[in-house]
C-alpha cells in the first residue's frame, strides 16, 4: 500500500468519529481492507492515506457513512458493507432513499426504516397495491417489516385490525406429542409473529389490542369460512401453504384489506411430491393489476454478516447440483 497520498476530511464532532471509527476501530478497518488506505483520526478530523485513486474511493465511502450518522444511522458491519456495494455498482445516489424512509417508531423509540434498496422497494410495493408477495431468504426482513406497515397502517385508521397467519407445517420437528390444547402447540409457529408485534408496540399494548380483538395471530387453517374486511392481513412462511390454501386464503380478501404474503421458495417443508402454493401463485397470478411480487435477495438480508455468506454457499451448491443433473 502506498502512502504517499493523503487526504483531509474534515468532521469536528467527536462523538461522530466514535460511532464512525467503531469498537476497537472495527468499522474503519473495513474500509482499510476494502480500499487499500490507512485511515486515522488526528485534532477532531479523518486523514486518508494511500494511493490516489483508492484515497478518492474510500473518501466518498466515509462522507456517506458520516451523513448516515448524523441522520441517527447506527454504523454496523452490514450496514458498511452495502454502502460499498452502491458505491461498486454506482447506485450511491439512491442510499438517501432509504435513510429518509422511517417506516414507525417501536415502543421503545427505535425507527424502523429499509436497510437495502430492495426493502425499500418492498414497502414501497405495500403502500401502493393491495396485495404483495414478498418473496426472499431469511433475514431480509419480510415479516418484521410487514408487521411494521401493519402497525403504521392501523395506528393511522387505515385498518381496524390486524390479521397474522401462517400454515402450521412442521419443519422437520413434531410438536405432535406437547402438552396442550391446538391453540398452544401451533404457538411455536407464530413465535416470530409474536416477537414482531411485541417488539414493535410493546407488551402491554399488543396484550390490550389482541384482547380486544383488534390484533389476531393464528393458523392458516383458522381463515377458513370468513371474509375480513378493513384489515391488514400478513401471511408469513407461505411457501408451506398447498394451492389450496393459497387459493382459499386470497379469496377470504374483503374491502378495504391490504394482504402481505411472505414466503422463502428454497425452505419449502410440505410433505414430498407436494407443490408449495406460494410457487403456483407467482406463476398464476403474475399479470393480475393491483397484485405487485417483490423479490428480494441475499443482498438484501440485514442479520449477521454470515448468513449472507451461508445463502449464497447454499444457493452455489443447489445450483451445482441443478447442473449436474441436467448433464446426466
Amino acid at each position: 500500500m502506498e502512502q504517499n497520498n493523503e487526504k483531509l476530511l474534515q468532521v469536528g464532532d467527536i462523538n461522530i468519529l466514535h460511532e464512525l471509527f467503531g469498537n476497537l476501530d472495527e468499522n474503519i478497518k473495513i474500509i482499510e481492507d476494502k480500499y487499500d488506505v490507512h485511515v486515522v483520526s488526528r485534532s477532531g478530523n479523518i486523514i486518508i492515506l494511500g494511493d490516489e485513486n483508492k484515497i478518492d474511493e474510500a473518501q466518498k465511502v466515509l462522507s456517506t457513512l458520516i451523513e448516515m450518522i448524523q441522520s441517527g444511522e447506527k454504523l454496523d458491519k452490514q450496514k458498511i458493507l452495502y454502502t460499498i456495494s452502491l458505491f461498486h455498482e454506482g447506485e450511491e445516489d439512491k442510499i438517501n432513499d432509504i435513510l429518509d424512509d422511517i417506516v414507525c417508531v417501536t415502543s421503545r423509540g427505535k425507527f424502523i426504516k429499509p436497510k437495502t434498496l430492495g426493502q425499500k422497494r418492498y414497502i414501497e410495493a405495500i403502500k401502493n397495491n393491495d396485495i404483495v408477495f414478498g418473496v426472499g431468504p431469511a433475514g431480509t426482513g419480510k415479516s418484521y417489516l410487514a408487521v411494521a406497515m401493519a402497525v403504521k397502517a392501523f395506528k393511522n385508521k387505515e385498518v381496524s385490525r390486524i390479521i397474522l397467519t401462517r400454515p402450521a407445517v412442521e419443519a422437520g420437528e413434531s410438536l405432535g406429542f406437547l402438552p396442550g390444547d391446538l391453540q398452544m402447540k401451533v404457538d411455536p409457529y407464530l413465535r416470530p409473529l409474536y416477537d414482531a408485534l411485541y417488539d414493535i408496540l410493546g407488551g402491554e399494548t399488543y396484550i390490550k389490542y389482541k384482547e380486544r380483538g383488534m390484533i389476531e395471530v393464528a393458523p392458516l387453517a383458522y381463515m377458513r369460512g370468513r371474509t375480513l374486511d378493513d384489515s391488514f392481513i400478513i401471511l408469513d412462511e407461505a411457501q408451506n401453504t398447498t394451492r389450496a390454501q393459497m387459493k382459499m386464503f386470497l379469496t377470504r380478501i374483503g374491502f378495504g384489506t391490504k394482504t402481505v404474503v411472505n414466503g422463502d421458495v428454497t425452505q419449502i417443508d410440505l410433505p414430498k411430491g407436494r407443490k408449495s402454493g406460494l410457487n403456483e401463485a407467482i406463476d398464476i397470478l403474475k399479470d393480475i393489476k393491483g397484485i405487485e411480487f417483490v423479490h428480494l435477495t441475499n443482498r438484501d438480508v440485514v442479520r449477521h454478516s454470515l448468513v449472507q455468506k451461508i445463502i449464497k454457499a447454499y444457493d452455489s451448491y443447489e445450483n451445482s447440483k441443478v447442473k449436474r443433473k441436467n448433464k446426466k
